[in-house]
């Protein structure tokens, strides 16, 4: 196995009316483009997602108003709804325990924006950015952390990508009861876990458009759900014993995420460990690993900037 690289940045992007954010956006977004599905193209598809955002995500519509003003491209409205997304699965794995939320993050390299974002759109959230707005995992002020990994399941339907819903929890809740308690509202496009933790608790919900959210019987997550794993899927993605893994890792043991099976190097779809993050919200606090490196970050002192790191040793 050889080494593979990839830039990651951190950025501040204010309320995202200053133009820094829309100085990012301009940069991505003719890669972005091409993910918009083709009913978002049109105008009757994009005004059908803008009533949905508008009907579930009311809080944020001033921001996605102002995000997709800064823009200003054709399409940009209806990609910024994060409803007109073609789907996409990760091969994640994480836990919370005791005020902390641990998680890698797998997916082939070209597909990650690898932007940690400080910003201010309702209130201060620190997270992976993704999709020009949404988070993979991330922060907020009151001491919520939220991470996501894919469900599994191969079943689509009409609603949210989960990024934007982590952005939206994160924007508008101060608890992990607050935000389970707005899963229910929310439609989700494709199978997906959520784990969230707070200074008192922590759990994992298992979210899909065609199930209710559903409580895990423990605060972590692999790839599958509440369903029976299929021995296809566990050749392919190690999801049960990643599970068993990072059980027995629990929150404090980084060094365990950046070894085999939780530590993944290239699979048959290119995917790959691409970051841990380890999350104390409580403390506003947030620390970025790789194998040779680490990048904290916090609500205190968040540092902008770039480092290109190694994501697997050469064998």
């Amino acid at each position: 196995m050889g080494q593979q690289q990839k830039t990651f940045q951190a950025i501040e992007v204010g309320d995202g009316g200053d133009g820094r954010w829309g100085t990012y956006a301009h940069a991505l977004w003719p890669e972005m483009e091409g993910l918009l599905t083709a009913e978002g193209r049109t105008p009757q598809g994009a005004g059908r997602v803008r009533t949905l955002f508008r009907a579930h995500m009311p809080e944020l519509v001033p921001v996605l108003d102002r995000l997709a003003g800064q823009l200003d491209r054709p399409g940009a409205e209806a990609f910024l709804t994060h409803a007109a997304l073609r789907p996409f699965t990760q091969s994640c794995t994480q836990i919370g325990r005791n005020g902390t939320l641990l998680r890698n993050y797998d997916l082939p390299p070209d597909q990650c924006e690898g932007t940690i974002a400080s910003s201010c759109f309702l209130r201060p959230v620190i997270g992976m950015q993704d999709m020009l707005w949404g988070l993979l995992d991330g922060m907020n002020d009151a001491g919520l952390a939220i991470s996501l990994t894919w469900g599994g399941r191969s079943v689509h339907g009409g609603g949210f990508a989960i990024l934007i819903v982590v952005r939206y929890l994160l924007e508008t809740c101060d608890t992990v009861d607050e935000a389970v308690a707005r899963l229910p509202s929310l439609p989700i496009a494709v199978p997906q876990n959520l784990t969230l933790v707070d200074p008192v608790q922590a759990v994992t919900v298992f979210v899909g458009p065609d199930i209710p959210p559903t409580v895990a019987p423990d605060a972590c997550a692999a790839n599958h759900q509440h369903l029976p794993v299929t021995a296809e899927q566990e050749r392919a993605l190690r999801t049960q014993e990643r599970l068993r893994a990072i059980r027995a890792a629990g929150t404090d043991d980084v060094v365990a995420m950046l070894k085999p099976p939780l530590y993944r190097s290239v699979d048959e779809q290119g995917s790959r460990t691409l970051y841990t993050a380890r999350y104390r919200p409580v403390e506003g606090r947030v620390t970025y690993h790789w194998p040779d490196e680490s990048w904290p970050q916090s609500f205190g002192d968040f540092t902008p900037g770039s480092r290109t790191v190694t994501l697997a040793r050469a064998e």
